[in-house]
């Protein structure tokens, strides 16, 4: 009898708890305004009278997340990772601005350093961290890496 006293008990909190929760309303996105940005996928021409060097950049699939999508585009100068631009990613609220405002930074330094999309989670900032990190992959597959 006490086990279902307790049972019942824990079951009830756990549903009350539940229930309580606010769901995240997905929000607005950051996105890069004011840039002139290639068709996803799209490398940018080598300049003329280059030689050889065929620097382009490719922006990766827009991955949804908890609290809204993340995507990146990377600038490539042969088969070296030179740039990593978030191009959007969560700013519904106040706290997805802060945790992205020190995220993003760190796993631009990370991808950069590693050359490619094996990074580290920023603790903190996981479901950004994963969706960078799948947009990311998704750039330098398309980029032929």
């Amino acid at each position: 009898m006490r086990r279902a006293v307790v049972t019942c008990t824990a079951t009830a909190a756990g549903v009350i708890l539940l229930l309580s929760l606010k769901p995240h309303d997905g929000g607005s996105v950051q996105a890069a305004t004011g840039t002139t940005q290639a068709p996803s996928g799209s490398a940018a021409a080598p300049p003329e009278g280059s030689s050889g060097t065929s620097t382009r950049t490719v922006t990766g699939d827009a991955v949804s997340t908890r609290y809204g999508p993340v995507q990146v585009r990377v600038t490539l100068d042969g088969t070296k990772l030179t740039k990593v631009e978030v191009v959007q990613y969560p700013t519904g609220e106040r706290r997805d601005r802060e945790i992205n405002a020190g995220a993003i930074p760190v796993l631009n330094q990370e991808a950069l350093a590693a050359q490619s999309a094996d990074v580290d989670v920023v603790s903190g900032a996981t479901y950004t961290s994963d969706g960078y990190t799948r947009s990311l992959q998704s750039a330098l597959d398309k980029a032929g890496r």
